[in-house]
């Protein structure tokens, strides 16, 4: 099998085979979340599930890579995407503000890629710890599958490499309100190497957010059991940071309404002007097109990267913001036609009751 070229057979893949599994795998963690003793770790988690499906149905999309393998893939896309997003609500909603909770928490993320060593007290610094093995069982299923796979050891390294950027950022991002731009410009300072020229801390803060590179790494090692280091490589640095930068820019343009009202940390906030932030956004999404030009699937990874302008444009957040009504025409520009297209297979999906968060 290979991965769909256009856009009609993408569409036709994504309701036949993708979403079906999703739903089926996260079936299975929406009742092992149900059984949580903890009252406070199961409300996360049951939310985690029920307002953020659409991050495992969109990182899903990258299992068509894996050709014949994707129910495997899938099953490894959905148990990472719950554990990325069932710590976030953990993080955002805790009245913890402490860096070492969090910290301990993320190991989760990090625990998966290294599948002989035993797992952590992921709970060591809270009050609540009583999940029944859930958090483990979710870390448990992910290295299951990556064990099954011939080129885990090829892709290892980056996927380290991804998971701890991400783990670092989820750390600083959701300490005390007053340390979290300091902690973040300090990592940049610290971590980024050459894009510090190419882009601000706030822009690394958000290429580091995404799993999306994490996902499209397994799939290729599920398809190819003889990935060489080379291709490993093209895939990183296909998606990151570029197509990752994208990604979570893309995020957070159509939360920043919420994220005011919350007390969240937005990197939209921190352009100096709308137009500066529409202009960023383009270059990230000119600089992500021409990063997976040399990746193998490249019609595929083009869908994608046109996908994510649209998919988040089609949010119900942007129809009920003026402003943003206003601002998703010049992003259009961007992607043209195909984003179009996309778009409306996000407005479609989302009138069936799908919603992003």
């Amino acid at each position: 099998m290979r991965a769909p070229k256009h856009a009609l057979p993408l569409m036709a893949d994504v309701y036949r085979q993708v979403i079906p599994r999703v739903h089926q795998e996260l079936a299975i963690w929406k009742r092992k979340a149900d059984d949580i003793p903890d009252e406070e770790l199961r409300s996360q988690a049951q939310l985690s599930i029920r307002h953020k499906t659409f991050h495992c149905e969109g990182g899903s999309i990258l299992g068509l890579l894996s050709g014949h393998h994707s129910k495997e893939v899938i099953r490894f896309i959905v148990a990472y995407q719950t554990i990325s997003d069932y710590l976030d609500n953990l993080c955002d909603r805790s009245v913890s503000l402490d860096p070492n909770d969090f910290h301990h928490l993320h190991q989760a993320m990090l625990d998966v890629f290294e599948p002989e060593k035993e797992q952590s007290d992921y709970y060591a610094c809270r009050d609540h710890t009583g999940d029944k093995n859930y958090l483990k069982d979710l870390v448990t299923v992910c290295r299951e599958e990556l064990v099954a796979l011939p080129s885990f050891q090829i892709i290892q390294p980056h996927l380290q490499d991804l998971a701890k950027r991400y783990t670092e950022l989820q750390v600083h991002k959701h300490v005390t309100p007053g340390e979290r731009e300091e902690r973040l410009i300090g990592w940049f300072e610290s971590t980024a190497g050459p894009l510090r020229d190419e882009m601000s801390w706030y822009e690394y803060a958000a290429s580091s957010g995404s799993t999306l590179g994490i996902f499209s790494l397994v799939a290729y090692a599920a398809k190819d059991p003889r990935m060489t280091r080379s291709k490993a490589k093209r895939v990183y640095e296909g998606y990151f940071p570029w197509v990752q930068g994208l990604h979570i820019l893309m995020d957070y343009f159509i939360d920043q309404k919420e994220d005011h009202e919350e007390g969240d940390l937005n990197f939209c906030t921190y352009y100096e002007s709308d137009e500066e932030m529409l202009r960023r956004i383009g270059y990230f999404f000119k600089r992500a097109k021409r990063a997976i030009r040399s990746l193998p699937d490249h019609r595929f990874h083009r869908m994608i990267t046109s996908g994510l302008l649209a998919i988040y444009l089609a949010d119900e957040k942007v129809s009920q913001h003026p402003l943003l009504r206003r601002q998703q025409f010049a992003l259009f520009r961007f992607g043209g036609l195909e984003s179009m297209f996309f778009y409306m297979n996000g407005r479609i999906f989302r009138r069936s009751g799908q919603k992003t968060d």
